[in-house]
């Protein structure tokens, strides 16, 4: 049985493990936005970054992509994300159902935001969170390029996201 991970975010462009298969998918009942505080990857606890999570809400729907583990590295990409994604208690890892644009429906691994946890900071305006990406820096780099990879990528492979357009726009204005 083929382990998918559904990628919204960093793992669009930078997957870290070997994908067998990339398929764009929709995950119903969550959006991608910049709700979670980042500590450690794009920002530090002095001076935190931003990073995207999937936020429950049940009207929306994440598009983003599917992305299917070469077969016998289910276990070293396991453990792999688990280190990635789980470096501090913020995201939930969960086996959701995905609908991929050739009409699969599949079981993907992805990680959601914890919104009990204390980096979680939904409904935070636009505008305050491009004053935060323009500035921040954490251990993964500037949060600008997280921001710029996951906006392009998400264009190269034919998805719009209108918030993430705005961002890239007033962060580059910013930063200029």
């Amino acid at each position: 049985m083929t382990m998918w991970v559904f990628g919204y975010g960093s793992l669009l462009w930078n997957p870290g493990f070997d994908v067998a298969e990339q398929v764009v998918a929709k995950l119903p009942g969550y959006s991608r936005s910049f709700c979670m505080w980042s500590i450690h990857h794009r920002g530090t606890e002095d001076d935190p970054g931003l990073v995207l999570a999937l936020d429950e809400e049940p009207a929306h729907a994440c598009e983003g992509v599917a992305l299917a583990v070469r077969a016998g590295a289910e276990e070293a990409t396991l453990t792999y994300l688990r280190e990635r994604e789980l470096i501090s208690s913020a995201y939930l890892e969960r086996q959701l159902d995905i609908d991929l644009t050739d009409g699969r429906r599949v079981q993907a691994l992805a990680y959601i935001i914890n919104r009990e946890h204390r980096q979680y900071c939904g409904g935070m305006p636009l505008e305050e969170q491009a004053q935060i990406i323009a500035r921040a820096t954490g251990g993964m780099g500037p949060n600008t390029e997280y921001l710029y990879n996951t906006a392009q990528h998400l264009t190269e492979i034919g998805l719009h996201d209108p918030d993430l357009e705005w961002l890239s726009q007033r962060v580059r204005h910013l930063s200029a």
